[in-house]
């Protein structure tokens, strides 16, 4: 069993430029999509200056308030060869997948189709490949400890399996694309790095298991029971499990990484732009592969800002989806899929994505909600990208007064 590397240390090679992304300052200007909103006309200035100070050319941002959607707007900072950004135009969300799948896990568990506390092994097939022995606390893994990491798997000893799929290939001496039930046999005969419930470790591994034990409960895949239950729910069509190449992404942003990989989605062996085919997004639904507009991501966060109107979960599910764990919590910590940390006001929740050609943020506190996606991610500069954060809550608490309107019926 050899030891994965994850994503910093994958085999990448600098392509030296982001192609017609990387057009000089003078030849860029600015196109902004979407409804103008003059009490919140400074959130595009927020948006402009971090995308403009690093060179990022395709944005996009929704800002709710008690459930209503007050702004929704697209950002292009391109020459005229950048395809202008509409405010529902796609990008992939990264690891803001991760609240989407403890949602449904929650739905299920409210419903009683699935028990929290039920060891994954007692709902999906963990066996190692042929040969192989699995680790026998494996069997202590239940849904909750995955979706709040702590089900033993830790990237930063043993590497990301999602993220080394070449490698693997390798070893099982399969072709690629790999699956992910090869995946999943491959790493059910790998040592836990921690015994679990005990570590917190960060976990897109631990996520895959949840997406395939929640097709498992249901009978359906992971995807349609998302689109039905949960996105269908609150009206959400545009969002949809997102694709590796770019032949399969219409409606989608152009992604922009300095970084070739060798291509993981076939045989070829030809190097490839990281974000298109350098990793095997179809894998990755459960942990980090859905694509949506920041609109989209905005109203399905009516499932928590205004539960008994979304119908989603109850206002017991939610408080069960941020409590604190077992191991890893104190004051702030990881729930069921969301950071947590505790305000004057209530609670503050968030999650940030990053994967080549995405950077996104999504951030929820006192009834404001705000999220912003991004076409590329930090690579080799030495810029705060997690200054976003900051930025557009200064903007929230600039507003003087709040716009009464609702842009939801304009885009759901």
């Amino acid at each position: 069993m050899l030891k994965l590397t994850g994503t910093a240390g994958a085999a990448v090679a600098a392509a030296g430029t982001l192609g017609t992304a990387r057009a000089s300052a003078a030849e860029r200007t600015w196109r902004v999509t979407g409804e103008d909103v003059a009490p919140l006309a400074h959130f595009d200035d927020v948006m402009k200056d971090y995308m403009q100070a690093r060179g990022i050319t395709a944005g996009s941002l929704a800002v709710a308030r008690n459930g209503k959607l007050s702004l929704a707007r697209g950002y292009t900072w391109g020459d005229e060869s950048v395809a202008t950004t509409g405010e529902t135009d796609v990008f992939r969300i990264a690891s803001l997948s991760k609240p989407v799948a403890a949602t449904a896990a929650m739905r299920l568990a409210q419903e009683g189709e699935l028990d929290l506390d039920a060891p994954l092994a007692d709902l999906i097939d963990l066996s190692p490949l042929p040969g192989g022995t699995a680790d026998p606390r494996l069997g202590e893994v239940t849904v909750r400890r995955a979706l709040q990491h702590l089900g033993g798997w830790d990237r930063d000893l043993s590497g990301d399996p999602l993220w080394s799929t070449i490698a693997i290939s390798r070893e099982m001496g399969v072709d690629l694309p790999l699956g992910e039930e090869e995946v999943v046999s491959y790493v059910s005969g790998a040592a836990l790095d921690h015994a679990p419930g005990t570590t917190y470790a960060y976990s897109n591994y631990g996520y895959l298991l949840v997406s395939r034990a929640i097709a498992a409960v249901t009978g359906t895949s992971f995807e349609d029971y998302v689109v039905s239950d949960i996105l269908g729910a609150v009206d959400i069509a545009r969002m949809r499990a997102g694709r590796s190449l770019a032949r399969d992404q219409a409606g989608e942003v152009r992604y922009n990484s300095r970084y070739t990989s060798t291509s993981a989605v076939d045989m070829s062996g030809a190097q490839v732009p990281y974000p298109y085919g350098g990793f095997n997004l179809e894998i990755q639904l459960g942990n980090g592969g859905w694509v949506a507009s920041a609109a989209d991501i905005a109203r399905f966060c009516t499932v928590y800002d205004t539960p008994e109107a979304a119908g989603v979960l109850t206002p017991a599910s939610v408080d069960t989806v941020f409590a604190a764990p077992e191991a890893g919590g104190g004051a702030t910590h990881y729930g069921l899929g969301w950071s947590v940390r505790p305000t004057a006001d209530g609670e503050n929740t968030w999650h940030t994505g990053s994967m080549p050609g995405t950077y996104t943020f999504l951030a929820r506190s006192n009834g404001h909600t705000v999220v912003a996606l991004f076409n590329q991610r930090k690579e080799g500069d030495d810029l705060n990208w997690g200054e976003i954060d900051p930025r557009l809550w200064g903007a929230v608490n600039e507003v003087g007064t709040w716009p009464t309107e609702d842009l939801t019926p304009i885009y759901f």
